[in-house]
């Protein structure tokens, strides 16, 4: 900690020289002048009071505006008679402002004078020595800390620290996928406003009835309106859970386009007003020394992260020294980018766009850094902008009609550029509005913009508190709107029935297999060699691998290509499909694969099921069951998958199945073994989603190694409950059933009378265990007996499902609950006539 000690007493500023005494009682070091004598090793606490004195630090020397006052002047503190005596020696107050961040060198500026460069030089010494000792100790078995003070004993006086200069200077104490339209509403959507508010800043410019200092932030109040900030959007859309919905992924994808052109618009400019204000060698050298930086960044860094993602095997941690080393690359071109005059921040958003998001660098990046960051340095950072807004720094009417006016003009600005594109492609009106004003919100990066102006003395204290809370209203008006206009789950509807039951018997039969993990596989590759895929009615399965979002900003939903060559290690997601295409190639051309990934988060995955279901015209949904067994025995369930189902029911455009696999099953078996068969229970008690069941059942008929028992359920009193027409159809379809199934040995019948629901599950316990899979619907009707059923258990997995489940009935058995199409468009009897 003498390190730390040492880089604030480094400038003599009298604040700095406060806090770095209370580091020293804080850690009980005896003098000043002699070696500390540290009791304990510093807790993650204590390290964490560090970093926020270090902030704490920074902040006053930004704000800190006083005149240079030598020590012994009474107005420096109250109270004692030498101040000077108090802290241990002579030292100066003077004022820091603007000597955080460089110029560059290109501009005559030292690097080394300002802090943030040389607190990045000096975080990069301590990297570099401390882990090269550690590398040297390590095969020594001795602990990391005498790596760390080896290399504060060669950083200081021992060693370098002899050469007084570096003693004095070192010692330290995405997007494009989306095609034509991103490119187009990302474009317009800076470009248009941009214009509109430049229109309205000459008007009010020429018409003088603005104050001179608010006149000249105008064109500053343009650049922060027409920023559209990635992050900003991302988590906009993240907290309204429509991150991989249509118009979330259009509108992240279209920011990334708006920011180019935002830092095109400033690059440009920049250069211009360098060429015309300095010679042409420093216009030349700071073009050169950035385009090289940049280079650096895309053909070195990027490949290397690359490398290291190949050599991090999947499902283990990422090893530290890769960790690391995205450290140290992050501090040494920040310190570059400071040397040559771009601020650390822009440096450091480019080291993360080459860093490959997702797992595994990028989320242990994420695992490691975004929890300090978001539950420290953001909320730290609106504190500051809070404290810094005064409300009675505001006092005439004319120049907030002013400043409102631009911001007006770009907000209506940004909505026209989102408009034009879509309502050219048909997109519904609500839904282009909707996007219009999601490229409006503003946040994080926005407020960051304004206080680093504010505390630069770019802008006054009116027009930052104008824009501030303008800026606040925008993002409640603008979520407000988006929540009513937007629900994407209106666009899960489909303009047909899409069941099993009505489906024609020479139509394709369209699947989406959902898999969360491996071991979700064999079971669904069991359920769909069942399935009779044949040439009049083959199978076109989509097979969706859901992911969880880490790592990442922004969601996907991508079409898998395979890799040219089979890789040595394949990964988990090359794992899955191989194994859907073996089950493709022994079926021939009877089945067609699909493959995708869907990356998002747990609470907006359904949006991806939904989404793909309706594009692929599916008619039945296969989703896993949130709890696992191992070996007969339920384990824990994982709640956000449970989650999951439910959206799924509630919203999917088709007929629904949710697989429970009880993890008994060994192999997969195919409909073409003759040494083996497939044992099928199907439990009709009534209703829409019995006869869905029923009907699937049905299908399984021509496999010609399926074997099928129906249980009919029946009751002197009303088993479900229903209208007449429902029950009509019950018999129709058990009758259709009957008669495709006369005269088949590998169909039985069996005829359940039962009084109360006591007799059903009396029924469950004595079935056979034989059985590979159990098929039942998900909802009936109320009535006597489902209502006792239901006293005893119900979920998600309705009445029925619940009680298989719970009561493990059957515990060699797997169990796929079936629901029928909810509703589809133009729909009013959810009893539709069997076809």
């Amino acid at each position: 900690m003498k390190l730390l000690v040492s880089l604030f007493e480094k400038k003599h500023n009298c604040w700095s020289r406060i806090i770095a005494l209370k580091i020293q009682d804080f850690y009980e070091v005896s003098s000043p002048n002699d070696p500390p004598c540290v009791k304990a090793v510093p807790s993650n606490g204590s390290i964490i009071l560090v970093c926020m004195t270090l902030l704490w630090s920074f902040s006053l020397n930004r704000s800190h505006e006083g005149p240079s006052m030598e020590v012994g002047q009474k107005n420096i503190f109250s109270g004692g008679t030498n101040n000077a005596e108090a802290f241990g020696g002579s030292f100066i107050c003077h004022s820091t402002v603007n000597q955080i961040n460089s110029k560059g060198i290109w501009f005559g500026d030292d690097p080394l004078t300002h802090y943030l460069p040389v607190f990045l030089v000096q975080l990069f010494l301590m990297f570099i020595f401390t882990h090269m000792f550690y590398l040297i100790i390590k095969p020594l078995g001795q602990p990391s800390f005498v790596s760390q003070v080896l290399g504060g004993v060669t950083l200081g006086p021992s060693f370098l620290g002899l050469n007084t200069t570096f003693a004095d200077k070192i010692d330290p104490a995405i997007a494009f996928r989306s095609g034509k339209r991103t490119y187009a509403i990302g474009i317009l959507g800076y470009f248009v406003p941009y214009l509109f508010s430049k229109v309205v800043v000459y008007i009010l410019t020429r018409s003088g009835s603005l104050d001179h200092d608010v006149s000249v932030m105008l064109p500053i109040v343009i650049e922060v309106q027409c920023i559209t900030a990635f992050p900003v959007i991302t988590r906009f859309l993240s907290e309204l859970q429509i991150l991989n919905s249509e118009i979330g992924r259009l509108a992240t994808s279209s920011s990334l386009v708006s920011e180019v052109c935002y830092m095109l618009n400033i690059t440009v400019t920049f250069f211009m007003r360098l060429s015309l204000t300095k010679s042409i060698v420093v216009s030349i050298g700071s073009f050169l020394s950035t385009a090289l930086l940049a280079v650096f960044v895309i053909f070195v860094i990027h490949p290397v992260a690359l490398w290291a993602i190949q050599q991090s095997p999947e499902g283990k941690p990422v090893q530290e020294i890769y960790i690391s080393g995205v450290l140290l690359t992050l501090l040494l071109c920040g310190l570059l980018g400071e040397i040559i005059g771009i601020n650390a921040l822009i440096v450091s958003f480019c080291i993360g766009l080459a860093i490959p998001d997702g797992p595994p660098l990028g989320a242990a990046l994420v695992d490691k850094l975004d929890c300090f960051v978001s539950l420290v340095f953001l909320p730290m950072l609106f504190l500051i902008v809070g404290l810094r807004t005064d409300v009675y720094a505001i006092q005439k009417m004319k120049n907030i009609a002013g400043i409102e006016l631009v911001i007006c003009a770009a907000f209506c600005g940004k909505i026209l550029g989102a408009l034009l594109p879509l309502l050219y492609l048909r997109v519904p009106i609500r839904d282009a509005f909707s996007l219009g004003f999601i490229l409006n919100i503003k946040g994080t990066v926005e407020m960051a913009v304004l206080i680093d102006l504010k505390l630069k003395k770019m802008m006054n204290d009116e027009c930052f508190t104008i824009m501030v809370l303008t800026l606040l209203f925008i993002s409640v008006f603008v979520s407000l709107i988006v929540k009513a206009l937007y629900d994407p789950s209106k666009r899960f509807l489909a303009y047909k029935r899409r069941t099993i039951m009505h489906q024609q018997s020479v139509e394709q039969f369209r699947i989406l297999a959902c898999i969360h993990k491996e071991d979700n596989v064999l079971a669904i590759l069991n359920l769909l060699s069942a399935s009779n895929s044949n040439e009049a009615s083959p199978i076109d399965l989509v097979v969706l691998q859901l992911i969880k979002l880490v790592g990442r900003s922004s969601s996907l939903l991508v079409a898998h290509v395979p890799r040219k060559m089979s890789a040595k290690h394949p990964t988990q997601t090359e794992k899955i499909f191989n194994s859907f295409t073996k089950f493709a190639d022994a079926y021939k051309e009877k089945v067609t694969l699909h493959y995708y990934k869907g990356i998002s988060p747990y609470a907006t995955m359904h949006n991806d099921v939904c989404y793909l279901a309706l594009e692929k015209r599916t008619t039945f949904i296969i989703i896993p069951f949130h709890k696992q067994w191992i070996l007969g025995r339920a384990t824990d369930s994982f709640v956000p998958f449970q989650q999951l189902n439910k959206k799924v029911l509630e919203k999917a455009p088709c007929s629904v199945g949710v697989l429970i696999d009880r993890g008994t099953q060994k192999k997969f078996w195919c409909g073409y073994a003759k040494e083996s068969s497939y044992q099928v229970a199907m439990l009709f008690f009534g209703g829409a989603d019995d006869r869905e069941a029923l009907s699937y059942a049905r299908r399984m008929l021509d496999q010609p190694y399926v074997h099928i028992t129906l249980f009919h359920f029946t009751s002197p009193t009303q088993i479900v409950g229903g209208t007449e027409r429902s029950k009509m159809l019950d018999t129709q379809i058990l009758s259709e059933f009957r008669l495709k199934a006369f005269q088949n040995e590998r169909v039985s019948f069996k005829d359940e009378t039962i009084l109360n629901g006591r007799d059903v599950i009396t029924v469950f316990e004595y079935m056979d265990s034989c059985h590979d899979l159990v098929m039942v619907g998900r909802r009936h009707a109320d009535s006597k007996v489902m209502s006792e059923l239901y006293k005893w258990k119900h979920g998600e997995l309705g009445v029925v499902g619940e009680v298989l489940v719970s009561y493990n009935v059957g515990a060699q058995t797997s169990i796929l609950v079936v629901q029928q199409q909810i509703k589809y468009w133009g729909s009013r009897d959810t009893e539709e006539s069997y076809i």
